[in-house]
């Protein structure tokens, strides 16, 4: 989980972002993650946009998942069905 977009170093290429919102200063992180999820958003919201034009997984609203989801979790993110699974915390 990040709650600064001013790390870039946090995310290795593959993770999965996990962020309270994001804004245009977290768009360079989105590069490098395999999926997005978010506690904040919505359908035109600035991770489900950018998301959308790297083609990679999104879930905007995913009330409190920065609280649920553990960092270095194994999670799988549904961008269709709007799901994240924790498979191993």
């Amino acid at each position: 989980m990040l709650t600064d977009p001013n790390d870039p170093s946090a995310l290795e290429p593959g993770d999965i972002l996990v962020a309270p919102i994001t804004d245009p200063s977290w768009t360079p992180l989105f590069v490098a993650a395999s999926a997005v999820v978010v506690d904040v958003g919505a359908p035109f919201s600035h991770a489900a946009i950018v998301s959308r034009e790297l083609g990679i997984p999104c879930v905007v609203s995913a009330t409190d998942a920065t609280g649920r989801i553990p960092d270095g979790a194994l999670i799988e993110v549904d961008g269709t069905a709007a799901t994240v699974t924790i498979i191993e915390a």
